[in-house]
């Protein structure tokens, strides 16, 4: 009986310096609202789920964009610029979850009331972890000041943010407020299902109709966005049903859409808009990491452009959180490490770390050791490989 005690005392005491699915778990997850309008700070919000209550918790913090002490607030409303207002602030876009379709049984027989039965005659009847409910996530136009709100996809039984893992990224206000663009895939059922042809919409605020801009493509478009200068940008895959299909980057010029990485051999992630809209940054992957790119805006189609990797290491950029001239801020994480918000020097590539909402986690714990390793393959071509070796790893 002592020596298991023992064994189970050196155990418990060898476990505490190295990463274990319990501790993995409580480790804090940093998530950028944005960049502060006097373009001084960042805010962002810090998350820890407690595993034994099975609870989360969810703070937000003010960091200076230079670094230095992280200060918790309760309100970040009019510190960063809110997308879902619109440019001449008379309207707001807000996302609602809408019953269109029957599901449950008392929705066919009301007076059913102890039925739990649910029918389904289609996919989907299920995404991913979610049932299939009836309701679907629709865009409403609320107008400041008044109780009058607009569905702007009513009785359609499509989403906008898309599901499983849309957000913000969805939508956008043109310019000059008049117009929404939304992302959805209209179809349903098992057309639904098959299908990546998701589109851009948009949605005119005066006379309530909707065109669809990307109607001859038959892939995915998404991530609408348009510049400081009023040009639209957005992502694009080409091919139907193919959810590993290129991501090229669209921009409209002059009415023209032209593709911007067609002869670059990569695939983009997401983007943002330089602030004078002359370049347009984006992160995708590039021998086995995430890396922040480039690419100038020409103003016309037709010009040759280049791609230009801005950053270069063994980690990932996540996410593109805003610019401040020279500045980027970035997530930022690695085989070691979950995300933290980075600033990335424009000129330079150079990263340094922002937010520090684990350190203390990782200064009691060994790392792993993570090694590039090239290996041929069958046809010849040279593939990256990461051999992670654990922490004090005896070969």
């Amino acid at each position: 009986m002592a020596l298991l005690l023992c064994f189970s005392f050196i155990t418990t005491v060898v476990a505490q310096d190295k990463m274990t699915p319990e501790l993995l778990w409580s480790l804090n997850q940093v998530r950028p609202v944005g960049i502060t309008k006097d373009k001084k700070s960042v805010i962002y919000s810090v998350s820890t789920y407690k595993g034994n209550s099975n609870t989360k918790t969810k703070s937000y913090y003010q960091i200076p964009l230079a670094g230095g002490e992280a200060k918790e607030i309760k309100d970040y409303k009019g510190l960063v610029a809110d997308k879902h207002i619109s440019p001449d602030s008379k309207h707001i876009i807000k996302t609602q979850e809408v019953k269109v379709k029957d599901v449950f049984g008392t929705d066919v027989y009301p007076e059913m009331t102890e039925s739990n039965v649910q029918m389904y005659d289609n996919l989907n009847y299920r995404h991913w972890d979610k049932w299939e409910d009836g309701k679907f996530s629709h865009l409403f136009i609320h107008t400041k000041g008044t109780t009058d709100s607009i569905d702007i996809m009513a009785t359609e039984p499509y989403d906008c943010p898309q599901q499983p893992f849309g957000g913000s990224e969805d939508y956008t206000w043109k310019p000059d407020g008049t117009k929404v663009l939304y992302v959805t895939k209209k179809k349903y059922g098992t057309a639904y299902a098959i299908s990546t042809n998701s589109d851009i919409y948009e949605y005119d605020l005066a006379t309530k109709k909707t065109v669809n801009l990307t109607e001859t493509n038959d892939g995915y478009d998404t991530q609408p966005a348009y510049s400081s200068k009023g040009v639209l940008a957005y992502c694009q895959m080409k091919e139907d049903g193919n959810e590993a299909n290129k991501n090229d980057l669209i921009v409209v010029l002059k009415g023209e859409k032209v593709n911007l990485t067609k002869d670059w051999d990569r695939s983009v992630k997401s983007f943002l808009w330089s602030n004078d809209g002359s370049k347009i940054y984006f992160n995708a992957a590039t021998d086995g990491t995430v890396q922040l790119f480039e690419v100038v805006v020409p103003k016309k189609a037709g010009v040759k452009v280049e791609v230009k990797q801005i950053t270069n290491g063994q980690f990932d950029v996540r996410g593109l959180v805003g610019q401040v001239e020279n500045t980027m801020v970035v997530r930022r994480t690695d085989m070691n490490h979950p995300v933290e918000l980075y600033t990335v020097d424009l000129k330079k590539g150079s990263l340094k770390q922002l937010t520090h909402a684990n350190d203390e986690i990782y200064s009691k714990i060994k790392l792993s050791d993570v090694k590039k390793r090239m290996v041929t393959t069958t046809d010849g071509k040279q593939m990256v490989t990461w051999v992670i070796y654990p922490p004090d790893f005896d070969p």
